[in-house]
């Protein structure tokens, strides 16, 4: 079998018995990018000639080693609105386009003490916002199953790496969806973790009260591995969570006997293809014969999601995005009279367009006279959606539901109407506002293209859907299927 077919616990194996050197690992990653990179442009800076140097490299550390890291002289790709030292972070914006950040972000730090290898930066929608990745400043990414479809967003560049082979995993963020939809858009596996459980410094704010780093991998035991490095408190961010970090890959390959699985009414809604519905529904009767039990819950205000989302991330937005102003850092306009015309040519100039809508969203829901009206409210309706979900907990272990309402939809063809590219997170957005953990994972294909569904745990429980998840992934080979084969 060829390495670049591989995820990163079979590479690991094989590295950690001396059987592979990294540098034949990277190479086999190397051949595929060139192959296939230029098709869907997945990544914004692509790093794949360094990381065939480093790669030569740990070679040789990996000769004076005895013991070997999980993550050591693999490569993995990082969204490019995560920090890396001393490598351009863009977030796809003009207005970032040369920014070289002075650190690393914390996960970034934990996969470098692991001897991990990056093989460049992926492209997202700017700054996080958007379902597609057709809001990137710089050019789209396109779907490795179908060039004329977009890869979901706004981790669509680490969705269509791993997809494509091009890198057995990568990091994405997801605030409202923005791993699963991608993942389920170009057949991987996607985690967003718990609020809290991994570490944001260094993540480019979007939404703080939502936005979330996860792994983004060809298998789910590849995404308990990352995310069992990843993990755990950091003094440098005030809101990752005190809690021990268990061991994920403890629960893969542990059945699933007796585990109550609940099937809510409002995710199986009218606007949901049909055939997504089917592949969903029997995955569940998959589950029910190895021993699960189905039981329907009903989450009456998860309805609210999309709407109530769309005031309270915008609203952090307009807060967070208010830095960019063309003083200390980042784009600066060129001709201006004042200060103030600089602070506004600077934004007009260096935002696109779907940023700009947010900011405007945002900056109205906070104003005086309408932030009881529109941002009390949705986070009240936010307090209520939480509750559904607690409630549910109380009868079931996990949900299950469909990732997206439909498969992965033509370059183009949702742009001029924003409210339908906003409707493609539907059934993500509720996990974000509930601050839960969720995993997208390949239940099969329509027309050729992958179909993803959602398993979503109690808050802290990662574990149980990792377990679920590989249970499926293991009586199914949605994951063993590569584009064009």
């Amino acid at each position: 079998m060829e390495l670049w077919k591989m995820g990163l616990k079979e590479l690991s194996d094989l590295l950690k018995s001396k059987e592979v050197k990294p540098s034949e690992i990277v190479e086999s990653f190397s051949k595929r990018t060139s192959h296939i990179e230029p098709k869907i442009n997945s990544y914004v800076t692509n790093l794949i000639d360094k990381a065939l140097e480093e790669a030569k490299k740990k070679d040789k550390e990996l000769e004076k080693l005895d013991q070997v890291s999980d993550l050591f002289g693999l490569p993995i790709a990082v969204k490019d609105n995560i920090s890396t030292k001393g490598i351009k972070t863009t977030c796809s914006s003009k207005i970032l386009e040369n920014y070289i950040p002075p650190f690393d972000a914390t996960v970034v730090k934990k996969l470098k003490n692991q001897g991990y290898i990056l093989t460049g930066k992926t492209n997202l929608d700017e700054f996080a916002m958007g379902s597609s990745t057709e809001n990137s400043a710089f050019f789209p990414t396109k779907n490795p199953w179908d060039y004329e479809r977009v890869p979901g967003g706004s981790s669509g560049g680490s969705a269509a790496a791993v997809g494509a082979g091009i890198v057995p995993a990568a990091l994405g963020s997801d605030t409202g969806g923005s791993i699963r939809q991608p993942a389920a858009f170009c057949g991987v596996v996607g985690l967003k973790p718990t609020y809290g459980r991994v570490s944001r410094y260094g993540l480019v704010a979007f939404a703080s009260s939502l936005d979330q780093i996860g792994p983004m991998a060809r298998n789910v035991e590849d995404c308990a591995l990352i995310l069992n490095v990843i993990s755990g408190k950091d003094p440098k961010d005030s809101t990752s969570a005190d809690k021990k970090v268990p061991d994920y890959l403890s629960y893969i390959g542990k059945d699933i006997k007796g585990i109550k699985i609940g099937l809510p009414k409002e995710f199986f809604i009218e606007g949901l293809d049909s055939k997504i519905k089917e592949k969903v529904l029997n995955a569940a009767k998959q589950l029910e014969k190895e021993g699960a039990e189905i039981l329907e819950v009903t989450m009456p205000t998860t309805k609210y999601a999309i709407e109530a989302y769309y005031i309270i991330a915008p609203s952090e937005a307009s807060s967070n995005l208010a830095r960019y102003d063309g003083v200390r850092y980042g784009y600066r306009a060129r001709d201006y009279k004042d200060l103030e015309e600089m602070y506004s040519k600077t934004r007009d100039e260096g935002f696109g367009a779907e940023v700009k809508r947010r900011i405007m969203l945002g900056t109205y829901s906070l104003s005086s006279g309408y932030y009881d009206a529109y941002y009390l409210k949705a986070q009240k309706v936010r307090t209520l959606i939480y509750q559904d979900f607690m409630n549910a907990f109380e009868s079931v272990d996990i949900l299950l539901t469909p990732t997206t309402p439909d498969i992965a939809f033509k370059i183009g063809e949702k742009v001029s109407d924003p409210l339908q590219m906003y409707l493609s997170d539907i059934f993500t957005v509720s996990v974000n506002m509930a601050g839960v953990p969720g995993i997208s994972l390949p239940c099969g294909f329509k027309d050729g293209l992958p179909v993803g569904m959602q398993l979503i745990g109690k808050p802290f429980d990662e574990g149980t859907i990792l377990q679920v998840a590989h249970y499926y992934e293991r009586l199914n080979d949605f994951n063993k299927r590569f584009p064009g084969e």
